[in-house]
């Protein structure tokens, strides 16, 4: 098993937000870079999954607590990753808050999941996070994937309260 695939993509949407950071402040970090590094991310996690929608369905049901039991939400969540990561970059304040709820529930969701197939029942899979056909083990990056996604949701939901 490999972590390639995913410290290329983690390197590349950290070193993106850095030069977005850089063009629009003139600086190379701050909130912002953190926001764009996660929304890019996503996006770039959620590519991956649509390259090969059956082969990422097929390996998610294999943990996906949700997935095992309405299996249609498979299908679904790429589409909502990517949803969630382009609202972000929009930065539209209701956007956001309808992207944070989302954000929340699906990070949550697989993050459990996650939480009960690796340190739990101690089981040794592969991890749909870079697509159905990845080599990459599912344990603490996937889980790291997830904490990311609700984390971005909480702050979301707390920077733009306003509009509650």
């Amino acid at each position: 098993m490999s972590y390639t695939p995913v410290i290329a993509i983690f390197a590349t949407t950290a070193l993106a937000s850095i030069s977005l950071t850089w063009g629009f402040s003139s600086t190379l970090f701050s909130v912002q870079t953190i926001i764009w590094f996660v929304a890019l991310s996503m996006i770039v996690l959620a590519i991956q999954k649509l390259q090969d929608l059956e082969s990422f369905t097929n390996q998610f049901l294999g943990y996906d607590l949700l997935a095992r039991k309405v299996v249609r939400y498979a299908y679904v969540y790429p589409f909502a990753e990517a949803f969630v990561g382009i609202a972000m970059l929009a930065d539209v304040a209701w956007l956001s808050v309808v992207a944070s709820v989302v954000a929340i529930f699906i990070g949550g969701i697989n993050g459990l999941s996650v939480f009960k197939a690796v340190y739990i029942d101690k089981r040794e899979l592969k991890c749909a996070c870079v697509g159905g056909n990845s080599n990459v083990p599912l344990g603490f990056v996937s889980l790291t994937e997830n904490i990311m996604m609700v984390g971005m949701g909480i702050y979301m939901l707390i920077r733009f309260s306003s509009i509650l």
